[in-house]
């Protein structure tokens, strides 16, 4: 379906796009894409180069009549979260996404379709090609690894961008022009388990979770969507009350910042409490759904028997587990007293794996106050500790506080509002942007992020607008043509 993706308007972008998905670029194995990209850039004959960490950097001199614009940097992350249906057979360390328009939308088959940040990286490299498009100095800045530690941005060192002025294109709503985010920090919770042996006359039983939509941990964090590890603790936390059953295994979630969709475990259970007990668990799923059903109508939660595992968890260390992480905050902890409607704190209980002998718990954190941050990420230490769990604090990052006295936010706010006749929301967005990470280096420069409607990132229901494409790019160009002068 790439061809038909190839004829959508602005052809320019759409064609960049298609050429961009078409290379496997998950985050921390972004090799393929830097050489696809560095190809790109020297391919036009363009300065092109490569920090140390992997950012890749082009230039472009200004179309004539523009020379004397401040310089324009554009930024996007060239990684995309990968996330599939569980149904659905897909390689992303081999294959490219497969797209489909359905109505208005650009979509992937079963698969996420890397929108996030793909968009904003096929409008640069739109420009970048272009020979008809009048433009300032304009510095690309193409970073990794944003979507599981922003290890690309932080990897950025000062002196190495020229711009005085960045676009960031990694936003997702096209009436929004972005002017602060959140920070974030990993929470991870480990321990190790002694195994006991499975009791006699029992019965194996698989429980799954799925259905959920999933998505964004920042961005959709605020809607209430059903999280698969909260769930199956609940499940969980019920059977082993009432019935004694024993967990052999759980595997629920994935990335961090997508609210986990799916969750599997394996349990046991006496054989002479199977008939009660898939009484009360069908009482439980009505019960759940019950309470989900508005946000989450595709809710699954299925139960069968199995193959009777060898080894079980210890009473006491899965008793532990399940109350912490019945304990551990989940969703919206705050909400913003500067700004209306905007999440200050939240956490996301993104991944638990339990096997073999061992626990792992992955959380992400996030805020834009960062004493918040720290607050909640305590909190949730405490309750792992009590479960008697090593607690990990990585990968934290800064948030980046709102300018509203910016001068590019100015030209955007006035640009927007002459094409599309209203004036266009400022905002701060509860999403981890790789601005505030940036303005450490690079204080001076004056920053915005915008970009083309995307729903559904960070899960298989992603998809991008059609029309909101055309308006981005239309709003794209008429920003670089009013930029500031030197």
């Amino acid at each position: 379906m790439s061809n038909e993706i190839r004829e959508l308007s602005p052809k320019p972008v759409w064609n960049k796009f298609a050429d961009l998905n078409a290379v496997p670029r998950p985050s921390k194995r972004e090799e393929r894409v830097i050489e696809f990209m560095m190809n790109f850039g020297n391919s036009l004959g363009l300065e092109t180069s490569k920090d140390e960490v992997g950012n890749v950097i082009i230039r472009k001199p200004a179309t004539p009549g523009m020379e004397d614009r401040k310089m324009v940097t554009l930024q996007s992350h060239l990684d995309m979260v990968h996330q599939k249906n569980n149904d659905t057979v897909f390689n992303f360390d081999e294959q490219g996404i497969e797209m489909f328009i359905a109505d208005d939308w650009v979509k992937a088959k079963g698969t996420t379709l890397g929108a996030d940040n793909g968009m904003g990286v096929a409008a640069i490299m739109a420009l970048l090609e272009s020979t008809d498009i009048a433009h300032p100095p304009l510095e690309a800045l193409f970073t990794i690894d944003e979507e599981t530690g922003m290890t690309g941005a932080m990897g950025l060192k000062g002196g190495v961008l020229q711009g005085e002025i960045l676009l960031n294109l990694d936003t997702e709503e096209d009436d929004e022009i972005d002017i602060g985010c959140a920070g974030g920090i990993d929470v991870t919770a480990t321990r190790t388990y002694s195994q006991k042996p499975v009791p006699r006359a029992t019965v194996g039983l698989e429980i799954s979770v799925k259905g959920l939509k999933g998505g964004h941990s920042g961005i959709e964090i605020h809607k209430g969507l059903g999280n698969a590890n909260k769930i199956m603790n609940r499940i969980l936390y019920n059977g082993t009350n009432q019935f004694m059953m024993r967990i052999a295994q759980i595997e629920g979630g994935s990335l961090r910042n997508a609210i986990p969709r799916e969750s599997v475990a394996v349990v046991v259970l006496l054989k002479s409490q199977l008939d009660a007990f898939k009484k009360d668990f069908e009482a439980w799923g009505q019960t759940i759904k019950e309470e989900l059903k508005f946000i989450e109508p595709n809710l699954e939660i299925g139960l069968k028997e199995t193959k009777l595992p060898k080894q079980i968890m210890g009473l006491g260390a899965q008793e532990r587990l399940l109350q912490a992480i019945y304990t551990a905050h989940n969703g919206v902890y705050a909400m913003s007293a500067a700004i209306p409607d905007l999440v200050e704190t939240s956490n996301n209980v993104a991944k638990v794996v339990v096997k073999n002998g061992e626990v792992k718990i992955g959380c992400l954190t996030r805020s834009s106050v960062d004493s918040a941050k720290m607050d909640l990420a305590h909190a949730l230490k405490s309750a792992f500790e009590l479960a008697k769990c090593n607690v990990n604090f990585s990968g934290t990052y800064p948030g980046w506080s709102p300018n509203p006295n910016s001068k590019i936010l100015d030209v955007a706010k006035n640009k927007y509002t002459e094409l599309f006749k209203e004036e266009p929301k400022v905002i701060a967005c509860h999403a981890g942007l790789e601005c505030g990470i940036l303005g450490k280096n690079y204080p001076e420069m004056d920053m915005i992020s915008f970009g083309p409607t995307i729903l559904g990132a960070h899960s298989p229901d992603e998809r991008v607008s059609i029309t909101s494409v055309q308006k981005f790019w239309k709003f794209l160009l008429e920003v670089l043509k009013d930029t500031p002068k030197k």
